[in-house]
């Protein structure tokens, strides 16, 4: 259960809950219906309450925000979790590479984080707020409800919402750091690549490189769009790109078995605390080997 709870403030006096449930939990019109509609979902003082009563300071106002039964179910998986973070909203997992967030059409996965996710909570829903590839690892984000996954998705590409990434790629950058500004869109000739293209959907990506090795770089990759294999696409169009990627670059099992690429940090601001969330996961054991080697 996603359970809100507020104190009315002595500003919020005489106001309607209906007011509230706006402007104080931003819940939409179609989630406030379906809360009216649902037993004991609105509570006043433990009592329940229509969206027109009022309210008035200490007052304590409580509301049932979690999912329906979905149509389409996620089948839980029994698949360990590597939990960075977590309370009663949302959850910030370290996922491992090779394995897909979701299951598609064109593959059958037995294994799926979203399957892990829904086994970890008994919840026959998965709301991921930022996705990785199969072979991306690293920091994800996972909202607990619709409601906290619309709240985090209007955070998601805002100074409230801050994703670093770190990679690996072949040769060396020039210059050292920058901002790459192509447009991405899906590649005619396939049915998983992405590339740049002119009337692509907007991306931008900033990167740094922080080492350089063996005419190989460790960059910094700051995205400020959330395009389909955005940082792959960017650093393979400037023809550096990522160590291990098969789809966009040259693959090498003998180097590391995927593309070379890490979610390293999240830090946003809770969308129900207002509390700053900064979480960081280690680089992998083969993005460390291989720069060790």
């Amino acid at each position: 259960m996603t359970l809100l709870r507020h104190c009315i403030t002595q500003a919020e006096d005489g106001v309607t809950v209906r007011d509230i449930l706006t402007t104080r939990f931003h819940i939409s019109t179609t989630l406030r219906k379906q809360i009216k509609r649902r037993v004991g979902a609105l509570l006043l003082n433990g009592q329940s309450v229509t969206v027109s009563g009022t309210v008035h300071c200490g007052d304590i106002l409580e509301v049932d925000v979690s999912d329906h039964a979905p149509m389409h179910p996620i089948p839980p998986v029994d698949f360990p979790l590597d939990i960075l973070w977590e309370d009663e909203y949302l959850l910030v997992l370290n996922k491992p590479a090779g394995i897909v967030v979701h299951g598609a059409e064109l593959t059958e996965e037995t294994v799926t984080i979203a399957g892990a996710v829904a086994h970890y909570l008994q919840s026959p829903c998965f709301h991921a707020v930022n996705r990785l590839d199969r072979g991306t690892t690293g920091a994800m984000v996972v909202a607990k409800s619709g409601y906290l996954h619309q709240r985090c998705m209007a955070l998601l590409h805002t100074d409230g919402f801050y994703r670093e990434y770190r990679a690996i790629c072949e040769g060396i950058p020039t210059p050292a750091a920058g901002t790459i500004t192509l447009p991405i869109g899906r590649d005619e000739r396939s049915l998983l690549r992405r590339c740049v293209r002119e009337d692509g959907a907007p991306a931008v990506t900033e990167y740094e490189v922080l080492e350089t090795f063996h005419n190989r770089s460790l960059l910094r990759l700051t995205p400020h769009t959330g395009r389909t294999h955005q940082l792959r696409v960017h650093m393979a169009a400037t023809g550096h790109p990522l160590t291990g990627d098969w789809l966009y670059g040259t693959e090498d099992p003998s180097l590391i078995s995927r593309p070379a690429l890490h979610s390293y940090t999240v830090h946003f601001t809770h969308p129900i605390t207002d509390e700053a969330v900064n979480i960081t996961a280690p680089l992998p054991e083969d993005l460390v080997r291989l720069l060790a080697e």
